[in-house]
């Protein structure tokens, strides 16, 4: 994808600028590996020393970082990805490893110079696929599971993106992108060298990237000989994505169980209609008939993840009821495959569903859902519930706690979960350690650890102790607040404390260990932090989740208020000295409580936020979610929603600011375009605000690269420390 170079802003009443013109990728799109590395610069990563004692900005970067995490069929191997990040290449670097289902025996795969990743086993478990750049293209290779045996098995024109053998082993499907729209040059053939965007539709820019003649397509291949070549485009002369943009997950299409048909998500529409609705289907492609069915036809929201019994009777799939609404219940659904009926399991299971996996035996379902702050393994008994209903075709509620379980608890999140026979694998983190690989009991839950990626750091390094604490909202309700404490707290000092504000909106504030807004960082730094849940999060009932929805500026900022003010009774929290924190939405949130904070803080830190939401409408690129969340345009003078809106509208309260603010955007944010920083900026600076402001020109919505991510830290700790922790 093309981008524009910008540059590089850190302005406080002077702008410095110094400009940057290598094209950055991130965590959305594939790393480019133009970078290399050798395998012995790769050990030398994995065997860097720590010398910290606390987790610093340059220590985040030193962690190992599991990706994909991958079962062999015969349940006894694990291949997973690895990315540990060289600081001074500024960039990451991708390795395979295994390890056995007892975590006794780990092994290092791959050390080819560029990154491999999405690791996939042969049916019979003695063989690894993966995709390497080596051959100097996205390709397929092959590996024994030892790691030995390393080939080529792909010649396929163009970079493939991702791939998925069939369940028999003879077919393979795999994505790369397709030319189906004329290019600039394509339409002035005589300016080969003109650089320009040409939008007649809406969607002429997504996430981070703008749209360009491409689109991913599916392909499947036989397998012939060991060998894969030009497969078949079962999209072909379509202008769709799938797996959808922009973050185009593997998991969005699947083989059905007897190898004949490939179920795929896609949203078949306009661009116009493409940015206004989340209506995506599941379509079901027959490799022997090359017909495609709709099988979510009529269904309005987010229909995604196929996923079939393994005697390929049944389909499940995680389904959202409302049109235009992102953060909707995510129910799930199973389908009859002869009949085509569509039956919600989760109908009354007041909580989402996500990363089915089928028993073996297809009786149940085991998946993740959230649950107070925490995301935890469950499972539904398809069979002795279900089957019966199914055939009568309605579902007999009355006894959702009967076949509904939660198997593990605790104070973690389980990310991902992966299932053989009896054996079940996760990927398990929490506010005090990154993601590593579990083994879990599906009887009772019991938890072993199988890998120790970053054992090195957790024996070095002390982990601040994060505490869950229960308070009264304004409206009489209870909500769930993380109070994070530094690593040597002691309950007679005072620290100061920062309130931290997340986004989403709709997004719990759960265990989650960040890279980016990492509270363990913010606890070595001796901040105390106060992390509410607020209404419109997820894993507190449905009601809880979406009262924010055209309430912008109403209860959940009351939630906010509620929590920092608890905060403050306590002895050691120093309430002279807060501090309010956040992105996307949080930093909406912070420009929001920045005009009505009754002088509670002594600074304010908002990344990547909307500020000014009339412009905010306008400029961004999934227009459903400003419909919905926003109650409608600006321009809707009879929609009493989306007028109580705008009226809320941050900007118009900046008459009422009073404290030091730090804005950070970048210039590939094209869901909150980098210009609601810079009218934030210029309104602090015209009204004359203390306030600093920091522009990442190549950065999306997340900085991701090493150097930046670390002065971004640097600029944000300097900001907070300059305000809230006054020279003795």
């Amino acid at each position: 994808m093309k981008k524009f170079n910008f540059f590089l802003i850190i302005a406080s009443a002077v702008l410095i600028t110094s400009c940057i013109s290598k094209n950055d990728s991130d965590s959305i799109n594939k790393q480019s590996d133009n970078n290399q590395i050798t395998a012995c610069e790769m050990d030398s990563l994995e065997n860097q020393p720590i010398t910290e004692t606390k987790v610093t900005p340059e220590l985040l970067w030193k962690f190992g970082r599991i990706g994909e995490i991958k079962l062999s069929p015969d349940g006894k191997n694990i291949v997973f990805s690895l990315t540990r990040y060289s600081i001074s290449a500024n960039h990451g670097f991708t390795d395979l490893y295994s390890v056995t289902i007892d975590g006794k025996e780990l092994k290092h795969l791959t050390k080819f110079k560029g990154s491999e990743s999405n690791p996939r086993w042969t049916s019979d478990s003695k063989k690894i696929g993966f995709l390497s750049d080596e051959s100097g293209s996205s390709q397929i290779w092959e590996m024994n599971a030892d790691g030995s045996g390393q080939i080529k098995i792909s010649d396929i024109e163009g970079d493939i993106n991702s791939f998925e053998y069939s369940p028999d082993g003879n077919k393979m499907l795999y994505c790369k992108d397709v030319k189906v729209r004329n290019t600039p040059q394509d339409i002035y053939p005589d300016l080969p060298k003109s650089e320009v965007y040409i939008a007649n539709e809406l969607m002429y820019r997504h996430w981070n990237h703008w749209e360009d003649a491409n689109v991913s397509h599916i392909f499947y291949s036989e397998i012939t000989n060991g060998k894969i070549t030009n497969g078949k485009d079962i999209m072909e002369g379509e202008p769709y994505d799938s797996p959808l943009s922009p973050y185009f997950e593997s998991e969005e299409i699947s083989w059905t169980a007897n190898s004949k048909g490939i179920a795929y998500t896609c949203k078949k529409m306009t661009p116009n209609e493409y940015s206004i609705s989340t209506n995506s289907d599941i379509y079901l492609y027959n490799v022997e008939t090359n017909k495609t069915e709709n099988l979510t036809e009529g269904m309005p929201g987010y229909d995604k993840y196929p996923c079939f019994s393994p005697d390929g009777k049944l389909m499940a799939w995680q389904s959202m009821a409302t049109a235009g609404y992102e953060s909707d219940k995510q129910r799930l659904f199973v389908m009859d495959l002869s009949t085509k009926q569509k039956l919600d399991l989760t109908e009354n299971f007041d909580q989402n569903a996500s990363g089915f996996q089928w028993s073996a035996d297809n009786k149940k379902i085991y998946f993740i859902s959230g649950i107070r702050a925490t995301e935890q393994i469950y499972s539904i008994d398809v069979e002795s519930q279900l089957t019966a209903q199914i055939k009568n075709g309605k579902l007999d509620y009355s006894s959702t706690s009967l076949i509904v379980k939660q198997i593990t608890n605790g104070k973690h999140d389980y990310t991902t979960i992966s299932l053989v026979g009896d054996v079940m694998i996760g990927g398990k983190m929490s506010m005090a350690m990154a993601t590593e690989i579990y083994k879990v009991n599906i009887s009772d839950g019991k938890e072993s650890q199988i890998t120790f990626v970053n054992k090195n750091i957790y024996t070095q390094v002390k982990m601040g102790e994060s505490k869950e604490r229960w308070i009264t909202t304004t409206d009489n309700k209870k909500m769930l607040v993380w109070f994070i404490y530094p690593p040597d707290f002691d309950s007679t000092k005072k620290y100061p404390t920062l309130l931290y504000c997340q986004g989403g909106p709709q997004s719990t504030v759960s265990q989650f260990f960040s890279y980016r807004w990492n509270f363990q960082i913010m606890a070595a730094n001796e901040y105390i932090i106060v992390a509410p849940n607020r209404r419109g999060l997820p894993s507190f009932g449905q009601e809880w989740n979406a009262q924010i929805s055209g309430d912008y500026a109403g209860q959940n900022m009351k939630d906010y208020l509620s929590a920092i003010d608890n905060a403050k009774k306590e002895s050691y929290v120093d309430a002279a000295h807060l501090g309010c924190i956040g992105a996307s939405y949080g930093a909406y949130s912070v420009y929001w409580l920045a005009g009505n904070h009754n002088k509670r803080f002594k600074a304010f830190i908002a990344h990547c936020g909307m500020f000014n939401l009339e412009s905010q409408y306008s400029e961004t690129e999934e227009e459903f979610f400003t419909n919905h969340d926003l109650g409608g345009a600006f321009w809707e003078k009879n929609n009493k929603v989306a007028q109580k809106t705008y009226a809320n509208s941050p900007h118009k309260f900046v008459q009422n600011w009073d404290t030091p603010i730090m804005m950070i955007s970048s210039g590939n944010d094209f869901r909150i375009p980098y210009t609601e920083s810079m009218q934030a900026f210029n309104s602090a600076q015209l009204r004359g605000i203390p306030s600093k402001l920091l522009i990442f020109p190549n950065e999306s919505h997340f900085v991701l690269k090493p150097q930046n991510s670390i002065l971004w830290q640097r600029e944000f700790f300097g900001w907070l420390d300059k305000w809230l922790k006054p020279k003795k």
